[in-house]
């Protein structure tokens, strides 16, 4: 039996929006797994005195909310990988009134220091999982409990044994609307895996990545091959934008290429920023790579750049969608100069070149290999 007010968290649910993220009917903004995870945290939430919860990747506001409506709770910690998910929780705590009852942190002590019940999203990268629950074992309370939880496509037996790396005891909950939640306590604080640091030698790159980076320290195949093309940019180019940066190749590799150009490398993930800083200061370019966590780089002034390089997800979380990719091209054309170029790598099954010559203007395949294809769009409005 739930021992917090659910009834008033659905009510809550029920009028919780994405935006500023992209919203279609089949993308939602509360899912069975954000149910699941308060209903397995239900006693342990009803007896966390104030200011013990912290609540990691929380995707739209639903569980930090959810805790806050439940519980009446305050003092809770949130830690957001995705600017777009602090946004969307933000604006929904501000329709609804409950703006007083969280505070935002990075992934750290200070998220985590006395915390005695942890509730989060399952990323879906081990990497990522990996390293929260490092942070978590290292800074939370002896007696915390951590409920992971996500839907059962995405939930794999690796992640119990990530978690078990850090814990002393991990468990499931059975399964619910093709959900499960992943409990874990008896912390084992040990150094961290992340950030790590690898040289790609092929394009001669030190790269650093933090586990929630897209492609860890790798060099992401689609990346690669943009990196053929950037000796055609405009020479004269002064400001470029690395759109959806991951861990910051793109930038460096044009700011080392282009020793005037100076490069915003700009994600909206946390971790990659992060990431993206520390690959810059890495190959030595620091002073000219300027990192910026932004939706799609929206606090940028418009016609103010004169290149940007872009690989765009094909995906809005864990549904294929091209809304993220139509996003980055409506910046693109936005931020670029008349003139300006933005130079794009895509899956070639995914043609859009159409679109980008509707958004952006005058658009030719400059390259193409089995996978992918590489445009180039000349800003013509």
């Amino acid at each position: 039996m739930l021992t917090g007010d659910s009834a008033a968290g659905d009510e809550l649910f029920g009028r919780l929006r994405r935006l500023p993220d992209v919203e279609a009917p089949n993308l939602v903004a509360v899912d069975a797994a954000d149910r699941l995870i308060l209903d397995e945290a239900d006693a342990a939430l009803a007896a966390a005195p104030a200011g013990t919860v912290a609540v990691i990747d929380d995707h739209y506001g639903a569980l930090t909310l959810g805790v806050a409506v439940r519980y009446s709770a305050s003092g809770i910690r949130v830690h957001q990988d995705s600017v777009v998910g602090e946004r969307a929780l933000a604006a929904n705590a501000a329709r609804e009134g409950l703006s007083d009852r969280f505070t935002v942190h990075g992934l750290g002590a200070d998220l985590l220091t006395g915390a005695r019940v942890v509730v989060l999203q399952l990323p879906r990268s081990l990497a990522a999982l990996t390293e929260i629950a490092e942070t978590v074992a290292r800074h939370a309370d002896p007696g915390v409990t951590v409920f992971a939880g996500g839907r059962d496509k995405h939930i794999t037996p690796a992640m119990n044994e990530v978690l078990a790396r850090s814990f002393t005891e991990v468990w499931a909950s059975r399964g619910r609307q093709k959900s499960r939640v992943l409990t874990a306590r008896g912390p084992i604080a040990a150094e961290p895996t992340y950030p790590v640091t690898e040289t790609v030698t092929d394009v001669g790159l030190t790269v650093v990545a933090h586990g929630a980076a897209f492609a860890g320290s790798r060099l992401d195949i689609g990346t690669r091959f943009l990196l053929d093309f950037l000796p055609r940019l405009p020479r004269d180019a002064r400001t470029a934008v690395d759109l959806g940066c991951g861990t910051g190749i793109l930038a460096v590799a044009a700011a080392r290429r282009f020793p005037g150009l100076r490069v915003i490398a700009t994600d909206q993930s946390a971790a990659a920023v992060a990431s993206a800083a520390a690959t810059a200061a890495a190959n030595h370019v620091a002073d000219r790579v300027e990192v910026l966590r932004d939706d799609v780089a929206g606090s940028l002034p418009d016609a103010s750049v004169d290149v940007v390089l872009c690989n765009p997800p094909f995906h809005v979380g864990a549904a294929v969608h091209t809304g993220a990719a139509v996003k980055m091209f409506d910046a693109a054309a936005r931020l670029l100069r008349p003139g300006g170029e933005l130079w794009t790598v895509y899956n070639t099954h995914l043609n859009y070149r159409g679109m980008l010559q509707r958004t952006v203007g005058r658009t030719e395949v400059a390259g193409r290999n089995r996978k992918f294809t590489v445009t180039r769009s000349v800003r013509t409005r």
